[in-house]
């Protein structure tokens, strides 16, 4: 297995993405000019403050920062140079647990397991742990009994944005626009979506 193919999984296994984008990615790396693949995370700025985190893997980068440029513009926003929002991000691991008749039993296995934090949510527990520590702290939970609906790295906004009704829906779309583009393997923003 090629390089950038290895690269490509890798970043399969570690985040929660959509099967589409996990199979462009793929069929990229596994195409006669795999060696060209790049792993590029564009920053930006979306309407109403938000900011975004863009992840591409791409046989051209200047077609990719074109494309994501034009998106951003196209819905009131700007390609931002790098770190322009990074500094609002936080790399974590987030695990979804099913939710629990008894709720406190959840909690302390949770604590136990040697999470960072923990809340509640309409589907479930969510647990917070660091990056490094998310694979071996889901392997305690399930082996405790708990059913494990989902997990994944993310990047956390330390300022999340909170938007009205009509602004998030607007934001969404854009957040769509840019998932469905070609390269694009993940997207992150500080809204409240």
């Amino acid at each position: 297995m090629n390089f950038k193919l290895r690269l490509v999984m890798d970043q399969a296994k570690q985040v929660e993405m959509p099967k589409d984008n996990i199979q462009r990615a793929i069929g990229k790396a596994t195409n006669a000019d795999a060696d060209q693949i790049e792993s590029i995370t564009y920053e930006g700025y979306g309407p109403f403050g938000t900011a975004f985190i863009i992840e591409v893997a791409t046989d051209s980068r200047s077609r990719a920062a074109s494309n994501i440029r034009h998106i951003l513009e196209k819905f009131g926003g700007s390609l931002g140079q790098q770190n322009s929002v990074a500094w609002n991000f936080e790399k974590k691991g987030i695990i979804l647990l099913k939710k629990s008749k008894n709720i406190s039993d959840l909690e302390l296995r949770v604590i136990d397991s040697g999470a960072e934090n923990f809340e509640e949510s309409v589907e479930g527990l969510i647990v917070y742990t660091s990056p490094t520590q998310l694979a071996q702290i889901q392997e305690k939970l399930e082996e405790l009994g708990e059913k494990v609906e989902h997990s994944e790295i993310v990047m956390l906004p330390k300022n999340k944005l909170v938007l009205s009704d009509e602004q998030k829906e607007k934001v969404q779309i854009l957040f769509d626009t840019l998932s469905d583009d070609e390269d694009v393997i993940n997207v992150h923003t500080s809204a409240n979506l």
